[in-house]
């Protein structure tokens, strides 16, 4: 299967064609950095990484762009009641997102541009839409954009153009979804407020603005991929397409991707409901960051996810059947001999696991599927550790689940055995195969000695290192 993707613009899957096969450009709406992300925010964030991942898995080069913004009413609101820079408290949940990005293994994008510091793109984006006719201003200084000047408004989300309010105004960077009124591009300044100079006169960028032009300085005036969370369909998205191909007279975006929302016991997650939950609350809690990160991204990301303790129960089972896998594995691997047939049936349910494994992802990041390919890939590699493959069958079983976790980023992280206790493990499973039962308690003892303790399960014996584990 070629690889495709659900674009909401056209309402189709269709197979993905880049711009340029040499690099694919993907923008992601980032985080409005006045307090920290919750897990909602982070289930779309964790679907655009994934995306990232499977596309640089599968050979292409890409460019991801995450922008923050950094201005808009609330962040000036949250400011005013802490009675602190705009700056220091920017600056502070940037650093508490990276922190989040970092536990839940985000890859780190390419940019993460801030709006404030694209101040000059912002101002000419503005400029090319008044010399084209798209924008006005008004008395106090303030530009907006002129739906009226452009039909195509409201082909993203299906709007009806008959029932369309224009030619009103909206200064607010929030304001009701059910309206569909001339939209700010440019505030003239007020008092209290941050305000840059400019040939567009004392003012601040609108919130729509910023992903525009930052998109375009990093990307291009047309690009292949553009993702965010459902509920930014619109405005922001309907908006960003009007002003963007307005300006420019090309088309802004090849592809649109959309993540649904989650939802705790029904309702979506969101500050206004205060039912949030944040990445940190949680891994304080106890919760293991892998297992965080699996359950957020196991259902496919257009379909809504029910988020409870469960959910992350079940995560944290699923974690723990992959690392004593892994664990398995990583005991076999020193064995040098063992069941031909076995070894070969190992090859083949790696071939075959990876190829379910790609394409689901193919198939518009099909994660549930993938991850049903993942775990038969685990449930079917523990009986042929049973049936006796050797080490090679091991390493090929090993090195499938790396090419899994590049896209899925769920495995343990690789510990170092103590000198010598790769060769006491290899011994233990010797002796427990011959059951000479004396030595393999022998062996047990030895390699705690040494800090690594030992596990016999139905998976075969497992291994972990004494002390704590990250």
């Amino acid at each position: 299967m070629s690889l495709q993707f659900r674009d909401t613009l056209s309402g189709e899957t269709r197979t993905f064609t880049p711009l340029d096969p040499k690099q694919i450009g993907v923008y992601s709406c980032g985080p409005t950095i006045y307090g920290p992300a919750h897990i909602g925010n982070f289930r779309s964030f964790l679907f655009a990484d994934t995306l990232v991942r499977w596309l640089r898995a599968s050979g292409r080069t890409v460019r991801w762009v995450v922008n923050l913004t950094d201005i808009d009413d609330k962040i000036i609101r949250a400011a005013a009641a802490e009675d602190v820079e705009i700056r220091a408290l920017t600056d502070r949940w940037e650093a508490v997102f990276r922190a989040d990005m970092a536990a839940l293994r985000m890859t780190t994008p390419d940019e993460m541009p801030r709006a404030t510091e694209h101040i000059p793109e912002q101002i000419a984006l503005v400029q090319q839409l008044l010399d084209r006719g798209h924008a006005y201003r008004t008395e106090d200084g303030s530009i907006f954009f002129k739906i009226s000047s452009w039909p195509a408004y409201g082909k993203l989300a299906r709007l009806d153009p008959e029932a369309m309010r224009v030619g009103e105004r909206v200064e607010a960077d929030e304001y009701s979804k059910d309206d569909v009124r001339d939209f700010v591009l440019w505030k003239a300044a007020k008092p209290g407020e941050p305000s840059w100079d400019g040939p567009l006169g004392p003012g601040r960028p609108g919130w729509h603005l910023e992903c525009s032009a930052m998109s375009m300085r990093y990307l291009g005036e047309s690009f292949d991929l553009h993702t965010g969370g459902i509920d930014l369909v619109f405005p922001h998205h309907e908006d960003e397409i009007a002003q963007s191909e307005a300006a420019t007279g090309k088309p802004f975006v090849g592809t649109w991707m959309h993540c649904a929302h989650l939802h705790v016991s029904g309702d979506k997650m969101s500050k206004s409901l205060g039912n949030i939950s944040r990445v940190s609350d949680l891994l304080a809690g106890g919760a293991e960051p892998r297992a965080l990160r699996l359950a957020l991204i196991s259902a496919h990301y257009r379909t809504s996810l029910n988020y409870n303790d469960d959910s992350l129960t079940a995560a944290a089972s699923a974690i723990a059947r992959i690392d004593a896998f892994v664990a398995a594995l990583s005991t076999r691997s020193a064995i040098t001999t063992g069941d031909s047939e076995a070894d070969q049936r190992a090859t083949t349910l790696a071939e075959t696991s990876w190829s379910r494994f790609a394409a689901a992802m193919d198939d518009d990041l099909a994660v549930p599927e993938a991850l049903a390919a993942l775990f038969d890939l685990v449930r079917d590699g523990n009986r042929l550790l049973d049936a006796n493959c050797s080490g090679a069958g091991a390493q090929a079983l090993f090195t499938v689940l790396e090419k899994i976790n590049a896209v899925l980023a769920v495995l343990p992280d690789r510990a170092v055995l103590p000198a010598g206790a790769e060769a006491l493990l290899a011994e233990r499973i010797a002796a427990r195969a011959a059951k000479d039962w004396a030595r393999s308690d022998a062996l047990r003892d030895e390699l705690a000695s040494l800090g690594v303790l030992i596990d016999d399960s139905r998976d075969g014996q497992r291994w972990r290192l004494a002390g704590p584990q990250g």
